[in-house]
């Protein structure tokens, strides 16, 4: 069987610090907070450089919406 070909991300897809806490309302630093406690969007470092996937961005907000303000994070719906 042939060896499955490695996911690679598309230009398009890939977004900076500033654009991402942008989307986040929040701070640069506010989004390191996050990847330093681990409860942001999934990330990659290559380097000393952070990005992230705006796939995995949309998969973070997506995972934190709520109906009500009583809801858990993540809740299923």
């Amino acid at each position: 069987m042939p060896a499955e070909a490695p996911v690679v991300a598309r230009a398009d897809d890939i977004a900076l610090p500033p654009q991402v806490a942008k989307v986040l309302d929040t701070s640069l630093a506010g989004l390191a907070q996050m990847r330093h406690r681990g409860t942001g969007p999934r990330f990659i470092k290559r380097g000393h450089r952070v990005l992230y996937r705006w796939s995995d961005v949309r998969s973070y907000l997506d995972a934190n919406t709520c109906q009500r303000t009583d809801d858990p994070r993540g809740a299923v719906v």
